[in-house]
């Protein structure tokens, strides 16, 4: 699980959603709003009308969770390079999350929040769903990436 400092909390999502500015996938919608503090913050939210039962929601939450902790450690240690391409398979760069702006170059740190689509359905026993949730999530990570400010 990650730690407390890299979650948003209740109120803090409803700020994001007040402000969003969004990324789309064909599953999950990614909100982002800068944050003035250093280090990225993620939420996801799940509602029970994609998943049946608050275990399956629980699942899918704590998969979230692990793949950005697998990135929190990453970045505290020297060895970016290498975890990120175990990891994603050379999916993600090593910049992870700080994004440069080309005046700049002040690193720039957001409250990122992933949502799951209304017509979405999870299952936890279905080795597909479980795929494309891993996919969607690393496709949205690769998107916001990509962005120059």
């Amino acid at each position: 699980m990650i730690s407390k400092d890299y979650r948003l909390k209740e109120n803090e999502v409803k700020k994001v959603l007040k402000y969003w500015k969004p990324f789309f996938s064909y599953w999950l919608v990614l909100n982002y709003n800068k944050n003035k503090l250093k280090h990225n913050r993620f939420a996801i939210i799940i509602s029970w009308k994609n998943v049946d039962s608050s275990v399956k929601r629980n699942f899918f939450r704590r998969r979230f969770y692990d793949m950005v902790t697998s990135y929190v450690i990453a970045s505290d240690s020297k060895a970016i390079q290498e975890t990120w391409n175990n990891i994603e398979n050379g999916l993600l760069r090593t910049s992870q999350w700080q994004f440069q702006t080309d005046n700049s170059k002040l690193s720039i740190h957001y409250d990122l929040i992933f949502v799951l689509k209304k017509q979405t359905k999870l299952e936890k026993n279905n080795l597909e769903s479980i795929n494309w949730f891993d996919n969607d999530v690393k496709f949205l990570l690769k998107k916001m990436m990509n962005i120059k400010w």
